[in-house]
């Protein structure tokens, strides 16, 4: 007869399998509880004693026994994971996931949603660089009715702390590069990049996500089913103990993960729009060898690069008016509003051009990214800066007239709907 301790036999019970298998959360389970807090761990030992002290003292007063923090440890080399089944002797809510087949932030995370039981799904890093009290506030937000809460360090009461002037640069950076490629999704929050929220797991259920690199939030927003949102401002601490896993390559995930959801929201007339784009370098190029080739009229290259660039503006223009977004143009009329739109469309081109700049020298001389690759990617990002730019402005249709004032928003909080 086998006889198991009350201490070996409360840590068996916090041990979970690690999920396998296509990254979809399930409906809630029948003995589901109020709130499912996942921390992701790696070589985090130094502060997962702290780190849960803190966090039970915010969620035992609303929470007592209806809530559950789950750490999704990558078999980490300092023994996380170990710690973590030790402390679950003392921590009740505690459940420990050990992960040896699969890494990376983003799928820890989702995997633990997958095992977790709770109504409401959420995520906070194990460094203490957020403070847990700010979960005090994200959880009002949930009772509230929201969707989802974030904590965010760029509204009032925020701030990014002791961030270096280059990462604070990178951080806006990204922000707009996120906004100029995924309004529609970065632009309902003021800090779409958190790693600190709640999501109702009805907002995700039985839809499968495809994160890449950390930012686990852009995933919830550009896939999931949220209606309204919140936001409660923190400021960005020092991280406790341990060392930073910020790095160049998680910049160049952020990027893929942008052109992964751009791709994945396209409509039907963007194929059009990048074919006349082709056609348009195809112009470029047969225009800038025809003016400045000694074998042909030998101009000089930067008057023969602006007409060829300014030929293919007008050779793209002429055909996604009359193709791509030809129903729309049809629409807005000929004549006047044709120059009209013109107009807006070589400003638009321009940006881009001044983007495509800026990119490169951020992802080459920053990020010491590849050339080429960044150039791939500043193609990639810039087409779809053109696209959702010209059909916002120069195809975009007229807004009709609001017949009646607008329904109060859900939760103060951008409650906007995509």
């Amino acid at each position: 007869m086998r006889i198991v301790c009350p201490e070996s036999a409360a840590r068996l019970s916090a041990i979970l399998p690690a999920p396998r298998g296509p990254l979809c959360v399930g409906p809630e389970p029948k003995d589901s509880i109020r709130l499912s807090l996942i921390v992701p761990t790696y070589n985090e030992a130094g502060n997962l004693r702290e780190l849960l002290d803190q966090l039970a003292a915010v969620l035992e007063p609303p929470l007592a026994g209806r809530y559950e923090i789950v750490v999704v440890d990558d078999d980490s080399p300092d023994g996380t994971w170990a710690l973590a089944m030790r402390l679950a002797e003392r921590w009740p809510a505690l459940r420990v996931i050990r992960r040896r087949a699969e890494k990376g932030l983003s799928t820890a995370v989702i995997r633990g949603w997958q095992a977790a039981r709770g109504e409401v799904l959420g995520v906070i890093d194990a460094d203490l660089q957020h403070p847990p009290e700010v979960l005090g506030r994200l959880w009002e937000a949930m009772e509230a009715g929201a969707d989802l809460s974030v904590a965010s360090r760029h509204l009032e009461g925020g701030g990014l702390g002791r961030f270096s002037a280059i990462r604070r640069t990178l951080s806006r950076g990204a922000r707009l590069l996120g906004l100029a490629v995924l309004p529609s999704v970065v632009g309902r929050l003021s800090d779409p990049m958190s790693g600190c929220f709640l999501v109702r797991r009805a907002a995700i259920a039985s839809t499968e996500l495809s994160p890449l690199g950390y930012k686990i939030l852009l995933e919830v927003l550009g896939r999931g089913r949220v209606r309204s949102t919140a936001e409660a401002g923190y400021v960005f601490r020092e991280r406790f103990a341990g060392e930073s896993k910020v790095s160049a390559r998680l910049y160049v995930d952020y990027l893929r993960h942008l052109l992964r959801l751009r791709l994945a929201r396209l409509p039907a007339r963007f194929p059009r729009f990048a074919a006349v784009g082709l056609s348009g370098v195809v112009v470029d190029m047969a225009l800038l060898f025809l003016l400045s080739d000694s074998r042909a009229l030998g101009w000089g290259l930067p008057q023969s690069k602006i007409l060829a660039a300014e030929a293919a503006i007008v050779n793209n223009f002429l055909w996604n008016d009359r193709w791509t977004f030809g129903d729309l143009a049809r629409r807005l009329g000929g004549g006047t509003a044709r120059l009209k739109r013109f107009a807006e469309f070589n400003l638009i081109c321009a940006m881009g051009l001044a983007l495509s700049v800026l990119l490169l020298a951020l992802q080459v001389d920053a990020l010491h990214v590849n050339r080429y690759l960044a150039n791939a990617v500043v193609i990639a990002l810039v087409t779809a800066w053109n696209f959702w730019m010209n059909k916002a402005f120069s195809w975009g249709l007229p807004r009709p007239a609001a017949s009646s004032p607008r329904a109060a928003p859900l939760v103060q909080r951008r409650a906007a709907v995509p």
